[in-house]
């Protein structure tokens, strides 16, 4: 036995391994997932005190083999499934970043909901056990409980293949798009928390960055893949200047960009220029990244490349129209059309009525900026009070609410 001190981040990375093989090897990914969740709670309470095996994986492997083969003999008619199997040559083991990839393209199925596929993906090849997940998203256990079980069902009732798709067959585009649609809302819950007393959870953003370094090592051709890593990382590398030092919100205009991580952002950024010289033409995530690059070039807040921002928002609105881009849009265009034409641009968002964003806090959050640019402190304290109504987020929360009165005594008459 050897002593490991990063247990945790270990038993993350062998967990998909295993199952994997399980998967293969028994063809029953319900059964499989839940053996492996029981021997990873095993090695969490065995190898602190006892030591990390020569051969964890092994070790993993063979404690989820005895739990799936107790699951098959408590069912007769398993039982015998378990004996036909007994009989077989044991078939080689695959291998483990295919599984992982394959257990990562089984989570994130277009039969699943986004939050069913969040739910699994961080249990299945995160490695997660249902409590974390349920602690990460503010839940009880038995919700999450119910909510990976009902995953589990659709995934059997939908009879999914545990396999990667090839990228000739005809469902690759939209099942990969599901895969980096999964991990871009996980990432997005880890850098700003939907709801919670803190402003992001690093363990969900750093998962999602596990995962996507994860899927780009096994597609290092396929440009969104790059792209959606390189978002990941330069949206990350600003996380330590985000908040003060008591939790609040730091806007991206106020923040310290020295202890922005240039690490993370010569990373992204190199990611990011190799992505167009295996494809081309930019979809969603590239074109997110490479916005994410110019304001991680600016020194300064006042440095910024605005024009260049507003230009690539406008492409992305060809690629992938949205309310949520075309808000982002609507701040760019105020920062070089100044906030009058920015207004007029978010009035036409509201007429077309597109549903997702009507009652969204974002919106009466970046109308309220917009206002106070324009000088119309009232109305602006009116949009950032219904902005901090809105949002579940508490230090969201308080900053919107702290700018609604400062703003308000601000713009009070002073008597003499």
């Amino acid at each position: 036995m050897t002593e490991r001190p990063d247990i945790e981040d270990l038993l993350r990375s062998l967990a998909p391994q295993v199952l994997g093989l399980l998967a293969r090897r028994h063809g029953d990914f319900d059964a499989g997932e839940d053996a492996v969740q029981e021997a990873l709670i095993a090695a969490a309470r065995h190898w602190p005190a006892h030591g990390v095996p020569e051969n964890p994986r092994g070790w993993l492997l063979r404690t989820a083999t005895r739990r799936y083969t107790d699951q098959m003999r408590s069912d007769t008619a398993r039982r015998r499934r378990e004996q036909r199997v007994a009989r077989e040559p044991a078939q080689p083991e695959a291998p483990a970043a295919d599984d992982s990839l394959a257990l990562l393209f089984m989570c994130c199925h277009p039969t699943l909901t986004p939050a069913s596929a969040i739910a699994l993906t961080l249990r299945a090849v995160g490695g997660l056990t249902t409590a974390q997940i349920a602690a990460a998203y503010l839940v009880p256990e038995a919700t999450m409980a119910q909510r990976i079980s009902r995953a589990k069902q659709r995934l059997k009732a939908s009879s999914v293949q545990f396999e990667v798709p090839a990228p000739d067959e005809p469902d690759w585009p939209g099942r990969l798009r599901s895969v980096l649609h999964v991990l871009y809302l996980l990432f997005n819950e880890g850098y700003t928390a939907s709801k919670g007393p803190m402003l992001h959870r690093a363990d969900l953003s750093g998962e999602a960055i596990r995962l996507a370094r994860q899927a780009h090592r096994i597609l290092p051709a396929e440009g969104e893949v790059a792209g959606l890593l390189a978002l990941m990382l330069l949206t990350e590398a600003r996380r330590p200047a985000r908040t003060g030092p008591h939790g609040e919100l730091v806007p991206l205009a106020e923040q310290d960009r020295t202890r922005w991580d240039r690490r993370l952002i010569r990373e992204g950024s190199a990611l990011l220029i190799g992505s167009f010289a295996n494809e081309g033409r930019p979809g969603e995530y590239r074109l997110q990244a490479a916005i994410a690059a110019v304001h991680d070039q600016a020194a300064r807040a006042q440095d910024t490349d605005w024009p260049q921002i507003h230009g690539l928002y406008e492409l992305l609105e060809r690629v992938a129209g949205s309310p949520l881009v075309t808000l982002n849009r609507a701040v760019a265009l105020a920062m070089v059309d100044g906030p009058s034409a920015a207004l007029a641009l978010l009035d036409r968002l509201d007429a077309d009525d597109r549903g997702p964003l009507t009652d969204h806090h974002r919106v009466h959050a970046v109308r309220a900026h917009l206002l106070e640019m324009a000088g119309e402190p009232t109305s602006a304290v009116t949009q950032y009070r219904l902005a901090a109504a809105l949002t579940t987020n508490t230090p969201e929360q308080r900053y919107l609410t702290t700018k609604a009165a400062h703003l308000h005594r601000r713009s009070r008459p002073h008597t003499g």
